[in-house]
């Protein structure tokens, strides 16, 4: 049998458009799997994420790296990572079944031990916001700066009694996020002449059940409430309407993210843009892939302090 070399560069003209003709008229179609055997890719691409719930930041972050992503072919998929058991189950099967072509892991954080088990398969390991250390490249945002920004706006209206409300995290998953709460204590030990404090809700509470007795049972009541992220917050505006208490007049309220609806409830809050750090990740792990030298491996974005109506100078009454 004689062999026959693919030469598609030495096809004419008119026989390219014969053959065309005829895989229209037989509704061919290129098979992906013959593309996947031939470059060694699988042309799917992991996402591992710390919640099974897709929050305001999880989903810009999955549409950013999938507006990327389906346009160069790939797949995106999504991996919920809960706990240490989820964690090291990925982490020991994906060298074994080489089913990526790169990871994304987004806000929550691994050690370099469990980064280097990730990079026995070979393929690019992106971070999404994480602190941790040993990526092949990293998009995020200083949180800390971020929290900064919050309590020196309140100071400057003229609040010395501030507290920071946040749900609690996993023990066993190190979230990006932590380090608001740690921005808030800095600035506020910085400052000076503040009573500052964090309050973490165990997981399963209501924050707002917690929030609102600290503010109406206190003998000295704050006058800012700082929520770790905007869906925290945005409840207390229809909460306090029942209480007879009002945002800014009786209370300040700031949150995180600039997420749905912050805009509409006059939050004032930090503005955070996961979908183009999303965008950007993508873009750096597609270089990765096709062996192209990647412009800016770590990258930080900017954060932006977005004024609104829930916040003014304090009241000079009392609460009640």
């Amino acid at each position: 049998m004689r062999r026959c070399n693919a030469k598609p560069e030495q096809v004419s003209e008119t026989t390219r458009s014969k053959v065309l003709a005829a895989a229209n008229a037989l509704n061919f179609s290129v098979s992906r799997s013959a593309g996947i055997l031939k470059s060694g890719r699988t042309y799917r691409i992991a996402l591992l994420v710390g919640s099974r719930t897709i929050e305001w930041f999880t989903a810009e972050i999955i549409a950013g790296l999938n507006d990327v992503l389906r346009d160069a072919g790939y797949d995106l998929v999504v991996y919920p990572i809960e706990g240490l058991e989820a964690r090291d189950a990925f982490l020991e099967k994906l060298p074994v079944r080489s089913n990526a072509d790169a990871v994304f892991v987004s806000s929550f954080g691994i050690s370099p031990d469990e980064v280097k088990r990730l990079g026995t398969a070979k393929i690019p390991i992106i971070g999404i916001n994480t602190t941790s250390e040993g990526f092949d490249a990293t998009v995020g945002i200083n949180d800390k700066e971020g929290i900064k920004l919050i309590v020196r706006h309140l100071v400057k209206l003229g609040h010395r009694n501030l507290l920071y409300l946040y749900e609690n995290f996993s023990s066993t998953l190190g979230f990006g996020s932590h380090n608001r709460i740690v921005g808030f204590q800095e600035a506020c030990n910085a400052i000076g002449g503040l009573t500052a404090r964090t309050l973490g809700v165990q997981e399963g509470d209501k924050i707002l059940d917690v929030a609102i007795p600290e503010m109406m049972a206190s003998d000295n009541p704050p006058t800012a409430l700082c929520f770790h992220q905007d869906s925290q917050a945005v409840p207390l505006f229809f909460r306090l309407q029942r209480s007879g208490l009002s945002i800014p007049e009786d209370i300040s309220v700031t949150g995180f993210d600039d997420s749905t609806f912050a805009k509409e409830a006059e939050l004032t809050t930090v503005r955070q843009r996961p979908y183009d750090m999303a965008v950007k990740a993508a873009q750096k792990a597609l270089a990765l892939i096709e062996g192209r030298p990647v412009h800016e491996p770590f990258e930080t974005f900017p954060v932006q302090l977005q004024v609104r109506g829930s916040t003014a100078k304090p009241r000079t009454s009392p609460l009640l």
